[in-house]
């Protein structure tokens, strides 16, 4: 399946932007041979792409406006002609598949929201992140977009999370987790213990139990569910620890010859699997919900990272993952009125 519609990519967006989003697009078009149309203002766009000769391989539509990396929520009604306000646009009109951003997450969630709207039934749009896992990637659902949550909603990231999985890792009956401080159904809060309970009841779930921290990177569940605040601190802890890991682990092998020389044996298994633990090779994370394809990427995309989001958001709309959620959400909410 394909889908000849660009990219919308916020240019303006981005600790590194312009030039790293731009270098991204153009990377994206010519080495992957995606359709990219770039969102900001187009004098200074002009002249990025021209530093690439590529000024007539990547429209530009124009936003004066664009949201700083430290603007939250209400920015999105702030400043309603913004970057990524035009490519919430874009998508809404026809005119584009996808949205990726770099930009506040805050900002881009509640421009999404208000732009695209959340698919009926769909109580709040969750950010889901693919951890590097195996055999397949495991989804954290949600990892950010909602602080504050009720049960039923962590119920309805996991269908979010399921419709995920199961287009983009051919996961047949995705295993669900639940996020907790135990394996035993009543261990945690109120919310996680109604959330098992409903859970256990949900139609077209295999909810597999709970999970804890320990458990993100063994693959044992194919999502994880949870609430944005707990998601987000799981999920930089982990990040934090994984940095922290490869710096002590270079610092080592540089203490001796002998160190050196076992690292120079393995540097193509030590390379590989550096990368499968580099979020940005992940292309970034996929809020989930929304009448639209959004993609988020990390603040601080270098190029690559940029691309390979690019790439992501491409795939889920060509693979049809808005309609896959929407089925999923209108049957259960046929079946048992959840929501």
């Amino acid at each position: 399946m394909s889908d000849s519609r660009p990219v919308a990519l916020d240019a303006m967006g981005g600790d590194h932007a312009p030039h790293e989003i731009v270098a991204g697009a153009v990377h994206a078009v010519r080495e992957r041979g995606l359709s990219v149309v770039l969102v900001g203002s187009p004098r200074v766009l002009f002249e990025a792409l021209a530093d690439h000769d590529a000024t007539r391989e990547v429209p530009i539509v124009r936003a004066e406006e664009a949201l700083a990396m430290d603007e939250g929520a209400l920015a999105s009604l702030r400043r309603p002609r913004s970057s990524i306000a035009v490519a919430c646009h874009l998508v809404r009109r026809g005119d584009a598949c996808a949205v990726v951003s770099a930009g506040s997450t805050a900002g881009v969630v509640a421009t999404g929201r208000l732009r695209l709207k959340a698919q009926q039934h769909v109580l709040r749009p969750a950010i889901a992140v693919r951890l590097p896992t195996l055999p397949r990637p495991t989804l954290l659902v949600d990892a950010g977009a909602n602080a504050d949550a009720k049960p039923e909603m962590l119920v309805q990231f996991a269908h979010l999370g399921a419709a995920y999985a199961e287009l983009a890792h051919g996961a047949t009956e995705p295993r669900i987790g639940l996020l907790t401080i135990g394996s035993e159904p009543e261990k945690g809060n109120k919310l996680v213990k109604r959330a098992n309970e409903l859970l256990q009841s949900s139609p077209g779930l295999h909810f597999a139990g709970n999970v804890e921290g320990h458990d993100l990177l063994t693959g044992k569940v194919d999502v994880i569910t949870t609430d944005g605040f707990t998601g987000n601190v799981a999920l930089k802890t982990m990040e934090g620890a994984v940095r922290y890991a490869f710096a002590e682990l270079r610092a080592t092998v540089e203490e001796s010859r002998l160190a050196k020389l076992g690292a120079a044996l393995q540097r193509s298994r030590l390379r590989e699997l550096r990368h499968r633990l580099d979020a940005e090779a992940y292309g970034g994370a996929v809020l989930l919900g929304l009448n639209g394809t959004v993609v988020i990427a990390h603040g601080s995309s270098r190029a690559p990272a940029i691309s390979a989001a690019c790439q992501l958001a491409a795939d889920m709309s060509a693979n049809g993952i808005v309609s896959r959620i929407g089925d999923r959400i209108a049957t259960t909410h046929r079946s048992h009125r959840l929501w």
